[in-house]
């Protein structure tokens, strides 16, 4: 149990803004801090859904509200995973060769196709968002996050990754977050048929972005699984204000 709570503390410290009781760091826990994943993910779309309660009590502007919803998920995350995301357009759109791609991956700066990435990606959010209208029903919300993240986990479990990559000394644990990730798609349909195919949405985005990032760098690494979090994320919600349009 205290593995368990040392690798839920180390997965929290890494991959979220918010504080957590249990501090320190257990080599022996690092093979199960991946599958704390989706328990992050779980807390962060609980947070954004009462966000979204919030918003809609208070009657905010239907603009309000849509900021506050797209800058939620990047403020509990630390930007961490739309880091990712940057580093990787950056990567992918230069279309050089592989060497040199890999090295505008781990390159600090900032070049224009992430800039132009980044803008897309906020501005097709705040869309989204704006198109779903005040007091409906999105409990979604909180099944989004833990959908992407362990389509993140099985990504990271199966691929081969990097040789630089922190995940190239990974034990593969695929069945728990396969049930996990089935679970919440099956809780999805159950609480609306809609609901269920928006998370179908964020698994098809997710996969579209991995047969771009990963297929283009020949590798599999934690900026790619911020890269495909981050589409497959965005691709539920369009899912989702289309479905509802």
């Amino acid at each position: 149990m205290k593995l368990w709570l040392y690798a839920l503390g180390m997965c929290q410290s890494m991959f979220c803004a918010l504080p957590f009781p249990w501090h320190g760091w257990e080599e022996k826990a690092r093979d199960r801090m991946l599958l704390c994943l989706p328990l992050i993910g779980l807390e962060i779309g609980l947070i954004w859904w009462g966000l979204l309660w919030i918003c809609d009590w208070f009657g905010l502007p239907q603009a309000i509200r849509a900021m506050v919803l797209t800058a939620a998920p990047y403020l509990l995350t630390g930007f961490m995973h739309l880091d990712g995301f940057m580093d990787v357009t950056d990567a992918v759109r230069s279309y050089r060769s592989l060497e040199r791609r890999r090295e505008i991956l781990k390159d600090s700066h900032v070049g224009s196709f992430a800039v132009i990435g980044v803008v897309l990606v906020i501005l097709c959010q705040f869309s989204a968002f704006v198109s779903l209208y005040p007091g409906m029903r999105m409990t979604v919300l909180i099944l989004i996050p833990v959908v992407s993240r362990c389509c993140s986990v099985i990504a990271i479990q199966l691929l081969p990754p990097m040789a630089t990559s922190q995940y190239a000394q990974r034990q593969p644990h695929v069945a728990a977050p396969l049930v996990m990730l089935l679970a919440a798609i099956g809780c999805g349909f159950w609480m609306r048929t809609k609901f269920g195919l928006t998370l179908l949405g964020c698994v098809a985005g997710f996969c579209l972005a991995l047969l771009r990032g990963y297929g283009s760098l020949k590798g599999m690494n934690g900026d790619i699984s911020g890269y495909c979090l981050t589409i497959g994320e965005l691709t539920a919600l369009v899912t989702l204000a289309v479905l509802y349009r």
